[in-house]
């Protein structure tokens, strides 16, 4: 008889807690399968740690291979989940697919940032809930303040030392905390020339800091901020953000690069396409954290409404504490349908909650017992030792050694701002350009197909130049070619308009100049992208025949942007240069120069071609410019690794472009 197959979507406080204890009820007598996107377990109440330079990245991780020997890893992501045929679909790292069949299924996914609908914070603000971001927090902060003690310009200066964070719940509070006594750091080592200080803003529309809490740890968190020159603000949030600034509900605009998204998660939204009952965006359990109906699915954690049996009628917050107890009860009401124990529903009531303000202040109520300063900080730090799976002496060490040694102040420039975008519907992973796209992402989910929504283009990187979050990270999509793939390669390109885009070569070599002097993309096969110099233009479109000294039209004599001399970017290509007519005793190509187009790519009456214009390209029509003087025959074609570079014109004038 084969082993039951258990299948476990997410590796949070609520999945890993799962898998650890199925790992020792069931005891090989099941085969558990964990998916999840990392490889690693993160324990989110020290990431402000991390982005304030306190801890390294690898301290609050847990390698999931080498803390749960019994449980095969699989890395991924859900897509879908077919409850009837009991299976999984989901995408590796690299673009495979795969599916997972399943005989018990458990939900803990986790969560994701909450967007709310405010115009410019999806495009210029970051959210702070997973690994990737901490670390761009972290490098952007440093760089913001280095650039901003450069600087002689005061409001350029107040600009960049200004960061903005949106929520005073737990997370917001211990970032703006956090983040104040970093730069401040940072600013007696090396001050800045205009004299300035930075500035940390907590903005939120609650009447008061961690609004949770106790109304006394409250004041003593409020405190603390103030006292660190952190400008709190109650009952104001966010109206709109733009890329230098923010405009506040108050009326206030703010001048800023910085803005960390703290207001809050929401489940992750691969439970809402299951079509099953959900109360507030999570999925509805019994308090055995079944799923009614379903006998063979459980969820816990941020994606599962867990009834509270301490109060009726409520559910259980979305916090690391219950998701934590949620993943011991539901592992042991696994087994028991598989025959190992017996069923326990879920019962657990608050033991208090802990607030780091960094230094040794800390707000925290163990027991209903509210305490503050150094007792606090003492107890907060003791219970997150005690709570993380792993990594407790290499925790502590850093701890010691930040008392006694100063914080080096770096950026890394590891984590780029698109590759951790607000709206990502998986934060803990960092989008990465030329990662394949899954298939079928661009159509919309079949009924009972289970596809997540929210997931689409995941994995896009954005267009160079476009405008992104503050810091002067750019976010968009990378070019796609006439496959719909994404291109691979460096910094990607912008499309142009009317124009089929560019494409890319192996090896990241840059491509020359399109006509809207963003730089192109070379094909893998090394043809040259069509609408680039020596190469095959584009089709044009249906329209009005094109004017002349337009990009793909002859050009005019003598022009700025009109046909240049030969060996010049744009002009028709010399002999023994790419793209160009081969030389004497050379063999030919098909497209050779001077040889008339093939069939369907010759110019048309009614047809015409959009595409932006070279700097100073002249729209007079006039004959066509003499190419000038054949080059030597003899002359030697560039190596592989040489690119043809411009010559002086003929006529004696440098061209535009020429080095």
């Amino acid at each position: 008889m084969s082993r039951p197959r258990i299948v476990i979507v997410g590796a949070g406080f609520a999945g890993y807690r799962t898998a650890r204890t199925l790992s020792r009820l069931t005891r090989h007598q099941a085969d558990i399968t964990l998916l999840n996107p990392t490889d690693y377990f993160l324990y989110q109440p020290l990431l402000p740690q991390v982005a304030a330079g306190i801890l390294e990245p690898r301290r609050v991780t847990v390698s999931l291979s080498g803390s749960l020997p019994r449980v095969r890893l699989v890395l991924g992501e859900a897509d879908g989940i077919d409850l009837d045929a009991h299976t999984v679909r989901y995408t590796g790292p690299e673009g495979g697919e795969g599916t997972l069949p399943f005989d018990r299924l458990v939900l803990a996914a986790g969560s994701v940032n909450k967007l709310l609908p405010i115009p410019g914070v999806a495009e210029h603000a970051h959210g702070f809930r997973g690994l990737p971001e901490a670390l761009y927090l972290r490098d952007h902060v440093t760089r913001q303040v280095e650039l901003a003690a450069a600087t002689r310009d005061r409001e350029e200066c107040a600009a960049r030392c200004t960061f903005v964070v949106v929520g005073a719940g737990y997370t917001g509070t211990e970032v703006a905390a956090h983040g104040a006594m970093y730069t401040d750091a940072q600013v007696r080592r090396h001050p800045m020339r205009t004299g300035m200080r930075p500035r940390w803003m907590l903005l939120d529309v609650a009447p008061r800091v961690l609004p949770e809490m106790d109304e006394r740890l409250s004041r003593t968190a409020d405190g603390v901020l103030r006292q660190r020159g952190v400008d709190v603000r109650m009952g104001t949030s966010v109206k709109e953000a733009t890329h230098d600034g923010v405009v506040l509900t108050d009326g206030t605009t703010v001048d800023t690069r910085t803005l960390v998204w703290c207001v809050g998660v929401r489940p992750d939204p691969l439970v809402e396409s299951l079509g099953l009952p959900m109360e507030s965006g999570r999925l509805l359990v019994d308090p055995h954290l079944q799923v009614p109906g379903r006998p063979e699915l459980f969820a816990c954690g941020d994606v599962a409404a867990v009834p509270d049996l301490t109060r009726p009628g409520q559910f259980t917050p979305m916090t690391a504490q219950h998701a934590w107890r949620h993943g011991k009860v539901c592992a042991q009401n696994v087994a028991a349908s598989l025959g190992v124990g017996e069923r326990r529903p879920y019962r657990h009531r608050d033991l208090g909650f802990v607030v780091d303000l960094g230094g040794a202040k800390a707000a925290a109520n163990p027991l209903g017992l509210p305490m503050s300063g150094p007792a606090a900080g003492a107890v907060t730090r003791g219970y997150h030792l005690a709570a993380m799976p792993g990594n407790r002496v290499r925790v502590a060490a850093d701890w010691v050694l930040d008392a006694v040694l100063p914080r080096q102040a770096v950026q890394l420039g590891l984590v780029r701002s698109w590759s951790v975008p607000l709206e990502s519907a998986s934060p803990e992973v960092a989008r990465v350009p030329g990662r394949p796209e899954r298939r079928g992402e661009d159509e919309a989910p079949a009924a009972g197909s289970g596809r997540a929504p929210g997931r689409r283009g995941e994995h896009e990187a954005p267009a160079e130049g476009s405008r992104g979050a503050p810091g002067g990270g750019a976010r968009g999509k990378v070019p796609e070619g006439p496959d719909g793939k994404q291109q691979a390669g460096g910094e990607p390109g912008k499309k142009r308009q009317g124009a089929e885009p560019a494409k890319s070569q192996p090896g990241g070599e840059s491509a020359r100049q399109q006509s809207d002097g963003e730089p192109g993309k070379k094909q893998p096969d090394g043809e040259p992208a069509k609408d680039q110099p020596g190469g095959e233009p584009g089709k044009k479109r249906q329209g009005t025949e094109p004017a002349k000294s337009q990009p793909g039209t002859e050009p005019a004599k003598n022009q700025p942007g009109g046909e240049p001399a030969r060996n010049q970017p744009g002009a028709e290509p010399a002999k023994n240069q790419p793209g160009a007519e081969p030389a004497k005793n050379q063999p030919r190509t098909p497209r050779a120069a001077g040889k008339p187009r093939p069939p369907g790519k010759a110019d048309r009456p009614g047809q015409a071609r959009k595409t932006s214009r070279a700097a100073g390209a002249s729209r007079s029509a006039r004959p066509p410019a003499d190419p000038g003087p054949e080059p030597p025959e003899n002359q030697p074609a560039p190596g592989p690794d040489i690119a043809p570079g411009p010559v002086k014109r003929t006529d004696g004038r440098t061209a535009e472009g020429d080095s």
